[in-house]
């Protein structure tokens, strides 16, 4: 392809666009300053992309012979260069292949560009996940003054909010083994004084292992750099789950920024190579089509958490917030961990993060390993915490509550004995305290204690909302779920339990709303599927409620909570014979795994049969089963609360007035 016979002036490649006439190089609509060696060299390579371009050549068309220069060392330079704008490898190469001795071929696919798509690139189609790492600025040079074009400020564009982004983490082997920052490259620099940043999305890091198996590292490093950058009161940080709704996404990062009304954006690449790791940050003002600055970090693995603190620290600095003397310490720290046990931690993590019976089983696992070989990391008795939390729950039920709460209780003591900052470990405290110590005055305080510790931690809203509507508190309950919404918008999770609050609140048509909105994010989310059927079933749409439950029976490879709840819609229909055939399911699984008296009294109530449903429930009493914590707001229970054993039950739970 020669620049001759084309149609168009731009050519794109990747997130990249290069404007032949002029030799600009774009990434996602932002100009990277590129010298004019390695511009011109690209120019060439994409002529004739696909096929290589001889030494020789680039030697005539750049070099003429009456000039007098080291062209293998020039050459060598400015190829090093124009890699390190595109994040590309020799070793790995996306878009330069070397040919030894030879020359050089650009293997990465192009496509002509119209004027119409070049002119703007929030619609570019250039694929997100891509690991380039544009061009690399360390902090010295930083200070030691960079190219600011003062020309290009703007009132209108020093109003602006700032989008920025993290990108690239990639590795090395055979490098010093503190943390060095390096690869220092001059680029266009516009920041307006006045600007602040407030909030940010970190979205996720690529891996570019090529091993599906390594996802878990690279998912974990994510979510340690949105908690680390959470734990900093005056910035709002998107939350893991909204996050990861972003993998893979070929979205601009404008749009993303929009749509999740967001000052600043994260990304990145990461690649783990044995004991060795490397950081690549770059800062983009979005707003303002300008790179701000990029930094290169490299380590061991066991420094892992003083480089991810490094890395908060320069983009804290780069968007002017203002840090408290706790954030200044915190993020200063020098931390080490034993390797083993921060990898086992990330697996963890991972399996976690399925939310499903045998991802946290698989959890548990990894967490325990992470702790036995390394007593003192508080992050993986945050997640042992967090995991026989929820396997004790009534939405899980894996476990016995009596059993589960207080292993729950002492991991999550534990955690905060080695850290007292910790909010995971503080929301798993306070969780255990209200589903299973049904100690309401000492959750609150939890609840509300964790919150404060990270302000951008979605999960202590969600959990504190759903204490506060047991209690009867609505509005106070909607407050708080609103407030975990906002931070994590795209949560399948909170979605639906910001349903389940409206179910529970007798809210029903804006339960059915929202529920059905949530299932267009994930059509095979059992959860949300179930409380839409209860939804349902309380507007008598029994019909309906049937099918939804069903869904959630089939999706839930029957679980007992779900034949428990397709079971009462049954009752309800009046087909007593498939209430009664589901019940006797329940009874035989019981057999093979923990099923919660709970569920048996759920069914006989919608059986109509009080006395027997009386008779589980109070079972589940002595199993503190967490279903319990529900009674004084359950829809399901109405028919029971005017017997005198239903209401002696409630007030034997003590809750508050």
């Amino acid at each position: 392809m020669k620049n001759s016979t084309l149609s168009t002036n731009s050519l794109r490649f990747g997130r990249y666009e290069l404007d032949l006439r002029s030799g600009d190089l774009r990434k996602h609509g932002i100009r990277i300053k590129l010298q004019d060696q390695p511009s011109q060299i690209l120019s060439i390579l994409l002529e004739h992309h696909g096929e290589m371009v001889s030494r020789e050549e680039l030697q005539r068309r750049l070099w003429p012979s009456d000039t007098f220069v080291d062209f293998d060392h020039s050459l060598n330079t400015a190829i090093m260069r124009l890699r390190e704008a595109l994040g590309d490898s020799s070793d790995n190469p996306r878009f330069i292949e070397t040919i030894p001795r030879r020359g050089y071929r650009f293997i990465a696919p192009v496509e002509e560009v119209t004027s119409t798509s070049s002119a703007s690139m929030d619609s570019a189609e250039g694929p997100i996940s891509d690991a380039s790492a544009g061009p690399l600025l360390s902090k010295s040079d930083r200070l030691k003054g960079v190219s600011v074009d003062k020309t290009k400020r703007s009132p209108r564009l020093v109003l602006r909010r700032l989008a920025f982004v993290l990108i690239t983490v990639a590795v090395i082997a055979g490098v010093s083994s503190q943390v060095a920052v390096h690869y220092a490259r001059s680029i266009d620099v516009t920041k307006p004084k006045s600007d602040r940043s407030t909030s940010l999305v970190v979205l996720p890091l690529e891996n570019l292992s090529g091993d599906k198996d390594q996802d878990y590292f690279a998912d974990g490093m994510t979510d340690d750099l949105i908690a680390n950058l959470a734990k900093i009161r005056s910035l709002r940080v998107i939350s893991r789950s909204t996050a990861m709704a972003y993998k893979g996404t070929r979205k601009p990062l404008l749009q993303i920024a929009r749509e999740l009304n967001v000052d600043a954006v994260v990304e990145g690449t990461v690649l783990k190579a044995g004991p060795r790791v490397r950081i690549t940050a770059e800062l983009v003002q979005v707003s303002t089509d300008q790179h701000l600055w990029a930094e290169t970090y490299e380590t061991q693995l066991r420094d892992i958490l003083s480089l991810q603190n490094q890395v908060s620290s320069a983009i804290v600095d780069e968007i002017r917030i203002n840090l408290s003397s706790q954030d200044k310490e915190r993020l200063s720290k020098k931390t080490t961990l034993v390797p083993e046990a921060y990898d086992d931690y990330l697996k963890g993590r991972y399996y976690w993060n399925k939310r499903s019976g045998e991802g946290f089983e698989r959890a548990i696992g990894y967490f325990e390993d992470a702790t036995r070989k390394d007593p003192q990391y508080a992050l993986a008795y945050a997640g042992l915490a967090d995991c026989y939390g929820i396997i004790g729950a009534t939405m899980f039920g894996n476990a016995p509550a009596a059993r589960a709460g207080p292993k729950a209780k002492a991991a999550a003591l534990r955690a905060l004995e080695l850290d007292p900052t910790l909010a995971e470990a503080e929301t798993s405290l306070a969780t255990a305290e209200f589903n299973y110590d049904w100690d309401w005055q000492t959750a609150s305080k939890g609840f509300q204690k964790a919150i404060r510790l990270n302000p951008s931690y979605a999960t202590a809203y969600q959990r504190y909302s759903l204490y506060l509507i047991a209690m009867g508190r609505i509005d106070e309950s909607f407050e708080q779920i609103n407030k975990a919404r906002e931070l994590d918008p795209l949560s399948i999770s909170i979605n639906t339990s910001y349903g389940w609050r409206l179910y529970l609140a007798r809210q029903y048509d804006r339960a059915i709303e929202q529920l059905r909105t949530t299932l267009e994010m994930d059509p095979g989310y059992e959860w949300a599927h179930l409380i839409l059927g209860q939804a349902y079933e309380q507007k008598g749409q029994l019909d309906l409620a049937i099918s939804e439950l069903r869904k959630a029976s089939d999706l839930s490879h029957q679980s007992p909570l779900m034949v428990s709840a397709l079971a009462h819609a049954h009752a309800l229909s009046g087909n007593q014979a498939k209430a009664q055939e589901l019940l006797t399911l329940l009874f035989a699984e019981s057999r093979k795994q923990y099923v919660s008296p709970f569920y048996i009294g759920v069914v006989y109530a919608g059986l109509a049969k009080n006395d027997a449903a009386m008779d589980w429930l109070e079972k589940a009493y002595g199993d503190r089963s967490n279903g319990l914590v529900f009674l004084r707001v359950e829809p399901e229970l109405d028919s029971l609360r005017t017997s005198p054993r239903f209401i002696a039950l409630q007030r034997g739970l003590n809750f508050p007035n």
